[in-house]
């Protein structure tokens, strides 16, 4: 196929950012070359996401047998798009057809070619926030920086760890001469070749299907592969948007378009669990519940598995010198999109004695009383609340936030607020329980995930006690991020001594306006891989390094 861009214009166009990324990743200091203002792009986005409902997208791909879709957006709005439903036995080989093709352009013209698709996405960054806003919840400035600009950023991250693991091998001929005394030497010329697995499934979530699914999406197709794009079935316009993207790239720099698809399901099919076995599918990124990523592990035993599943992330609270800071930090991350995000705290550890603290020493009580004053105030507004807290994602959010109330004794009653512009959305402020760390009948609610707007305050016999429960939690739970707020250099490095020892990432009494369940790419590990919450951190060169093989070609020479 004819290509409309060229390797040099790529190059010319990406290679400083792609060059760029590459420092980032190395020196870890703040970069992003993506605006996170709407005022930064040209449109609003609205008009283009409005034409966008009632329609069919067709993505021209092989093998569509049905068209299927039922997506409702959290705020009330039913999108009635319809995707392409695809015939596996004709679109997985279809997919496989430009690998050869794909694999020759080397680890560079694909980096390239995966950052003009970044840069297309980014211009249409407006209509993808509302894409993502009315498919997972979240409030339209969130859904515009973490679904658009931070999703990007994670996208070219993954890039530029793959184009770094594909390089550490000579891309051109070496050449190799053994000394043989009197003899002559053995020569011979040798080739590297970063060769890939085979088609990659990416598993959409609902709710971050861009944030969570570009890493994976790019870290595969940039070393090599195929990919084949499966939302989330409440969440398959920004994907779907996405793929149409991908394609239109790579058809216009000469490659096969079928290099990446979408797989959208019927509702109720399953369709997941059908691929992850298929014998074309080599590597796997899922980001869900514990329950399908441990069946994924132990089941599509043919492919290289990345999960980011579910934890229980704690915060050690021993003493701090700031301590409306810290009252109006831990507000903020227990409220932002209603708690439904992997790394918002749960459990808040204080000893039952109290903490000492810059106003003095407070209570076990007077902690907890605290905390749920400055939710309150933050949350008291509620036009402010809308913008902060984004609509729950679906019912079983509702039903387990209701239900934590039960628990224990409710120190923040959650409370419903109208979203005067979409009136059908479910908002609901957190709630905050008191539990007795001590009770085992409140062990199995606190050491158990409890996804939404739901947080235990939970009273311990003492810091040390805060410690080793942080130790269990993560040993048998999982974590995808740990708080602590301590005075005591012996405190922070037990915590510490924890965290390193259970492979979990760590915050230290974070007051400003940082929060622990927010990271930065290029700079920030989002989880480690090392505890059950998930087996791959992003993004990092284990990310990438398995996803594809180097294969050797020795000649004589």
């Amino acid at each position: 196929m004819a290509a409309q861009l060229s390797p040099q214009q790529l190059t010319e166009t990406h290679r400083t950012t792609l060059d760029q990324a590459l420092e980032a990743i190395r020196t870890r200091a703040y970069w992003s070359p993506h605006p996170e203002h709407p005022k930064a792009y040209e449109n609003d986005g609205k008009a283009a996401f409005d034409a966008l409902l009632g329609t069919r997208l067709d993505l021209d791909q092989p093998g569509t047998d049905d068209w299927t879709g039922a997506e409702v957006s959290p705020y009330g709005t039913e999108l009635g798009i319809s995707y392409p439903h695809p015939d596996l036995d004709v679109l997985l080989p279809a997919m496989k057809a430009g690998m050869g093709a794909w694999r020759e352009a080397g680890p560079e013209l694909r980096a390239l070619v995966c950052l003009e698709i970044i840069s297309r996405i980014s211009a249409r960054t407006p209509e993808l926030a509302h894409a993502v806003m009315h498919t997972s919840g979240q409030a339209f400035m969130m859904a515009f920086q973490a679904g658009g600009p931070h999703a990007q950023d994670r996208g070219l991250e993954a890039v530029a760890y793959a184009y770094q693991e594909q390089t550490r091998t000579p891309s051109d001929a070496a050449h190799w001469s053994k000394p043989q005394g009197k003899r002559d030497p053995l020569e011979l010329t040798k080739n590297f070749i970063p060769t890939a697995r085979g088609i990659a499934l990416m598993i959409g979530c609902n709710t971050f299907p861009t944030w969570n699914g570009y890493p994976g999406l790019f870290a595969s197709l940039a070393t090599g592969n195929p990919v084949l794009v499966k939302p989330h079935p409440r969440a398959v316009l920004p994907l779907a948007l996405t793929v149409q993207i991908a394609r239109a790239v790579l058809a216009e720099a000469g490659f096969d378009p079928n290099l990446v698809a979408l797989a959208a399901e019927r509702p109720g099919e399953g369709i997941a669990k059908t691929l992850a076995v298929r014998p074309e599918i080599k590597i796997i990124d899922y980001t869900g519940s514990t329950a399908f990523g441990d069946w994924l592990e132990a089941n599509a035993r043919q492919a290289q598995v990345y999960t980011e599943k579910a934890g229980v992330n704690t915060v050690v609270v021993d003493s701090t010198d700031d301590y409306k800071g810290m009252l109006s930090n831990l507000a903020f991350s227990l409220s932002l999109y209603s708690g439904q995000m992997c790394t918002t705290p749960q459990n808040l550890l204080i000893p039952r004695d109290g903490i000492s603290t810059d106003a003095g020493a407070k209570s076990y009580d007077e902690v907890v009383a605290d905390l749920a004053a400055s939710v309150g105030g933050l949350l008291g507004d509620d036009a402010r609340a809308n913008a902060i807290l984004g609509a729950l994602v679906n019912p079983d959010v509702k039903t387990r936030l209701e239900a934590a109330a039960g628990l224990g004794e409710v120190a923040l009653a959650s409370r419903e607020i109208a979203n005067p512009e979409f009136p059908d959305a479910v908002v609901r402020t957190p709630v905050i329980v008191k539990l007795d760390g001590a009770k085992p009948d409140a062990e199995a609610a606190y050491l158990s995930e409890c996804f939404g707007p739901v947080s235990f305050a939970v009273a311990v016999d003492s810091t040390a006690g805060a410690v080793e429960l942080l130790r269990r939690t993560v040993r048998d739970k999982g974590a995808m991020t740990v708080g602590a707020y301590t005075t005591s250099q012996e405190v922070e490095r037990a915590v510490e001594d924890v965290c390193l020892e259970e492979s979990a990432q760590l915050s230290l009494n974070l007051t400003g306006g940082v929060y622990v369940n927010q990271t930065a790419a290029f700079s920030d590990f989002h989880g480690s891989g090392g505890n059950p919450a998930a087996n791959a951190a992003l993004c990092d060169g284990a990310f990438v390094a398995n996803r594809f093989r180097v294969v050797e070609v020795r000649r004589q020479a």
